[in-house]
């Protein structure tokens, strides 16, 4: 059986030619980029900013030469998973489709970015595990009051649910669990969009799963 070496990370040395006090100055190690595949995974009430983080995310991905799968939890669940209610038993399954089909990308190379409400913790840890057999989860919490959500509500849904026209309805009649442990948390609140998608985008720099621009 080959045993896996782990290897420090190379460093940076000064270049050919430089100059003696250059060759003196202390090495520079250099992160780590993985090529492989991941899962960002973004959670957080409707309204939170969810999709406008992923979509950007998604664009900048794209741009440095990533092949991104981005994963609407809206528009996954048209395909798969339309006769599905709102009850916790039809949300948790809904999340483990989801999770499934971002494992299977990330396995293949791809930049996954998902963008779902995903309300309960332990779907999420699921989701979690069946992605991290493949590559790294990046969970992303897009954190926001719900009062905060119900003002930006164009649709008039957190009206209605108030109004106990709809059942099931997270942040309302529905609870919503707070991420504990969440790699990055953007504050959709008080930062801009751009704010929270280069918070994204800093992790995933920090963590050696995508190089610096």
């Amino acid at each position: 059986m080959r045993s896996e070496v782990s290897r420090p990370p190379p460093v940076r040395g000064p270049p050919r030619g430089a100059s003696p006090l250059a060759r003196a100055a202390p090495l520079v190690p250099i992160p780590v980029v993985s090529a492989g595949g991941f899962t960002i995974w973004i959670t957080g009430l409707s309204g939170a900013g969810k999709s406008t983080i992923g979509r950007g995310v998604a664009a900048e991905l794209e741009r440095r030469g990533r092949t991104v799968e981005y994963l609407d939890g809206d528009i996954v669940r048209t395909h798969l998973s339309r006769g599905l209610g709102y009850t916790r038993e039809a949300r948790d399954t809904n999340i483990e489709r989801i999770g499934w089909v971002a494992s299977r990308l990330t396995r293949h190379g791809a930049a996954v970015v998902v963008a779902a409400i995903s309300p309960y913790d332990a779907a999420r840890r699921r989701a979690r595990a069946l992605v991290e057999a493949h590559g790294p989860f990046v969970e992303v919490w897009a954190k926001a009051r719900v009062e905060a959500c119900a003002e930006r509500d164009v649709k008039g849904l957190y009206a209605r649910a108030y109004a106990g026209e709809i059942e099931h309805f997270t942040g309302v009649n529905d609870p919503y669990e707070r991420p504990e442990d969440a790699e990055v948390v953007a504050d959709t609140e008080h930062m801009t969009p751009a704010e929270s998608i280069a918070l994204v985008l800093v992790e995933l720099e920090r963590r050696g799963i995508l190089a610096p621009a």
